[in-house]
């Protein structure tokens, strides 16, 4: 088998770990890139996992950041004292500095997607809004890290299907496989320095998705029914998931269908009402357009006949809109 020292991978999520158990190459990953639990917390990782013990048992010399945006000078003093030839990000979620970058032999390598492709839909959150947005196909590219955000030359790309029933969860599963596989498919070249890239197609202007906090996923009961089903599926597992409220309580939906455009006699209740509540614990919605089947839900709240969901006194956060009626804007 090949002997290659110099691999790294950055990361410090679920996906990290899948990626590092679960690629098959003739090379060995020599050094992870990570954060602690700290700073996991400090800046709310969607789905953090804290990977020292595993990579370390697995032979990886794991090296916890001291800073998550690698700005700090004991990190980038460490990371050329590596003499890197070659790394994979892989849920960093973050820009790694000119200083990183150039201390890399042949580059850093990572993966950004969105439903039509770059340079358009650059920036955060692109799984998560292109459910949203009601797209059917999400395209993942392997590129080659530079100091911008995302305008890296693409090395190759995948391109995978959005299913009616997909969610935060399972697209971060589709993305993985797709990052696993094209850097199956890659690596000989990436690590004899014998690839070609293509550069992101300049006539088109980039445009950037914003980044989305938890607060963002307070539900809006003026959302029509599909809409409401597409934004549950959007922001469960492994983020926060919707939530609304019922009296003080917080109430989480993980998992909500819609059950039918017909209201079975439910028509005259307002929006972000609970029409029935079904023997083992599911319970429906009326909405504009039909009724939402809620599936799973979290809270200390009686979920009755009647009950009225609203928003506590917060305001909803109204993201702003293309001229298509899309969330990804041109920069201004």
């Amino acid at each position: 088998m090949p002997k290659f020292d110099r691999i790294a991978v950055f990361g410090c999520k679920a996906t990290t770990l899948f990626l590092l158990d679960n690629l098959l190459i003739p090379y060995q990953v020599r050094h992870l890139i990570t954060i602690g639990p700290d700073l996991g917390e400090k800046h709310d990782v969607a789905d953090y996992f804290d990977l020292k013990e595993t990579a370390s048992a697995s032979g990886m010399e794991v090296y916890r950041a001291k800073s998550y945006s690698l700005k700090n000078k004991e990190d980038q003093d460490y990371l050329k004292s590596l003499q890197l030839d070659l790394a994979f990000v892989v849920g960093w979620q973050r820009l790694l500095p000119s200083e990183v970058l150039a201390g890399l032999r042949i580059g850093a390598f990572g993966m950004h997607g969105s439903s039509m492709n770059l340079p358009l839909g650059r920036g955060r959150s692109p799984m998560n809004w292109s459910i949203i947005e009601g797209r059917q196909v999400f395209y993942t590219n392997l590129f080659r890290y530079d100091p911008g955000v995302d305008s890296g030359d693409v090395v190759d790309t995948f391109k995978f299907e959005i299913g009616p029933r997909d969610t935060a969860e399972t697209m971060h599963f589709k993305n993985t496989l797709a990052m696993k596989f094209l850097i199956e498919r890659n690596i000989e070249r990436l690590v004899h320095d014998d690839f070609t890239t293509t550069p992101q197609d300049t006539s088109i202007v980039p445009t950037y998705y914003p980044k989305r906090n938890p607060s963002d996923s307070l539900i809006d009961w003026s959302m029509d029914v599909h809409a409401l089903e597409r934004f549950i599926r959007a922001v469960t597992r492994p983020f926060n998931g919707a939530f609304t409220y019922a009296g003080e309580q917080p109430v989480v939906i993980y998992d909500a269908q819609v059950f039918d455009l017909n209201e079975f006699g439910y028509s005259a209740l307002a929006p972000g009402t609970v029409a029935a509540v079904f023997e083992n614990g599911k319970f429906l919605v009326k909405c504009f357009g039909g009724l939402l089947l809620v599936n799973a839900c979290e809270t200390k709240a009686e979920i009755r006949r009647g009950l009225q969901f609203h928003h506590n006194g917060q305001s909803i956060n109204y993201f702003r809109r293309n001229e298509l009626g899309y969330f990804d804007l041109a920069e201004e």
